[in-house]
């Protein structure tokens, strides 16, 4: 458990005024890296019920949208471990077996009737749920499932029963669904779907195929984003040629499964190890011996200062502006469209990736963020003041936790008002102009074609 601080009360029995500051100010330096503890964190393995400062607002004001961006839940690894045995891990899913949810059996029996909905192109031939007795290449697990189950369960309780943001009667024009043509991500958002808007109408749901894992749609053409990009991999490498520790837990590693060790590094052994570590499953072994939790540690805490050192450098920030740009303008379009009084689209969800999310996170300047774990969300609420009804404010919460003053653009606005959210207009300056400063441009077009002086 974090204990955070808190002024004490005075002497004379009041609350200093400081007393709003959630984060001290640390004196000291930050505790090391627990690579262990992080892995916990990034598994989200369901256990406990999930507090959440979701739809917090004076009771004068009114929840008029809510746009979720989530990552897909837990799957089973992308790529393998050479001459290993890969991770025995069931995806049929089974509601007697743990992680289990009290909804996952009637989440299958709807799932099999789905064959009303309007499902984009490709979405039509994939699975509606994952089904297959040892997962393949990722695949959506059980977990996976569940945490996506648990997401729709507490955003239902907050936004539909608090908050009336959809009524029984909802149509399909409410909705907006967006997802990759990945199954786990489209598994995913049918998961989350179906315990927010439990046994709904298959006819209402219209779930487009977005083909870029950034969501850039029709605005995908960039030649400045992709160069940042590659600057980012260049800074990555650099880190990685460095640690010395890192390179021989590679070479150790490498001699036991018999592998030239660049071979070993391309297999990317981290996702692998990520769904032993988070299945509890032991660590592969060979007959020349075993990897690890020694293996594990050192390669997770390189993972970890990767993260660090690029929030702290600029290139992937500038990469995170030119790649985000799309998605956070169709958003904010939505959202003036709605303060407009249009009661199209109020609850969107975007199923995504790692990939997806982690640059928006960087994008809109929360920089404290942990990289995107597993069932991951995003949520923009897009709020409307009951006394002052043409004045919308907006609220970001990133699992659950609200992060709306961390941002770039209503860092300062916070120190100046007692208002507990972001007036609407500066997340659209932010969007429509703010972005592009940094490349001494004034529009999208021209910063993905000027070059850096």
């Amino acid at each position: 458990v974090h204990l955070i601080p808190v002024n004490p009360i005075r002497e004379d029995g009041l609350n200093p005024k400081s007393r709003k500051r959630i984060m001290p100010d640390l004196l000291t330096e930050p505790p090391a890296i627990d690579p262990v503890y992080e892995a916990h964190v990034y598994c989200n393995i369901p256990t406990i019920a999930e507090r959440s400062m979701e739809g917090h607002a004076p009771h004068y004001f009114k929840l008029v949208s809510v746009q979720v961006l989530i990552r897909h839940g837990d799957r089973y690894p992308l790529y393998a471990i050479p001459k290993t045995k890969r991770p025995d891990i069931d995806c049929v899913l089974l509601p007697s077996r743990k992680p289990s949810h009290p909804q996952l059996e009637a989440f299958i029996k709807h799932m099999s009737k789905g064959l009303a909905a309007q499902l984009d192109g490709s979405l039509s031939s994939l699975p509606r749920y994952p089904s297959h007795s040892l997962c393949e290449m990722g695949e959506l697990t059980q977990t996976g499932v569940v945490q996506h189950l648990r997401n729709g369960q507490l955003l239902r309780e907050i936004y539909i029963n608090k908050h009336q943001l959809l009524l029984s009667d909802w149509t399909a024009k409410q909705l907006y669904l967006e997802t990759t043509g990945k199954s786990r991500t489209l598994q995913s958002a049918l998961a989350l779907l179906y315990t927010f808007l439990p046994d709904f109408d298959w006819k209402k749901i219209n779930m487009r195929h977005q083909w870029s894992t950034i969501f850039c749609s029709g605005s995908c053409d960039c030649p400045m984003r992709n160069h940042y990009l590659e600057e980012e991999q260049r800074r990555q490498y650099s880190l990685r040629v460095k640690n010395s520790d890192l390179e021989k837990i590679y070479v150790d590693m490498a001699k036991i499964v018999g592998v030239p060790t660049r071979q070993l590094r391309a297999s990317n052994p981290i996702d692998s190890l990520l769904c032993y570590f988070c299945h509890n499953v032991s660590f592969p072994c060979t007959k020349t011996g075993c990897i690890g939790m020694e293996h594990f540690k050192v390669i997770k805490r390189h993972q970890l200062e990767d993260e660090r050192e690029r929030q702290e450098k600029k290139v992937y920030f500038l990469y995170a502006l030119l790649a985000t740009h799309p998605l956070l303008n169709q958003t904010v379009n939505r959202l003036q469209r709605i303060a407009e009084g249009k009661k199209e689209e109020v609850f969107v969800l975007y199923s995504a990736h790692d990939v997806t999310l982690s640059p928006v996170l960087s994008a809109l300047g929360i920089t404290e963020a942990r990289f995107p774990r597993f069932a991951a969300r995003l949520v923009f609420e897009l709020w409307q003041d009951g006394k002052r009804p043409r004045e919308h404010f907006i609220r970001i919460l990133y699992n659950g936790a609200d992060v709306t003053f961390q941002t770039s653009f209503c860092k300062d606005y916070h120190k100046r008002s007692s208002k507990p959210m972001c007036p609407l207009e500066k997340f659209v300056s932010f969007v429509k102009r703010d972005m592009f400063l940094i490349f001494n441009s004034t529009s999208y077009y021209d910063a993905c074609r000027r070059r850096p002086l």
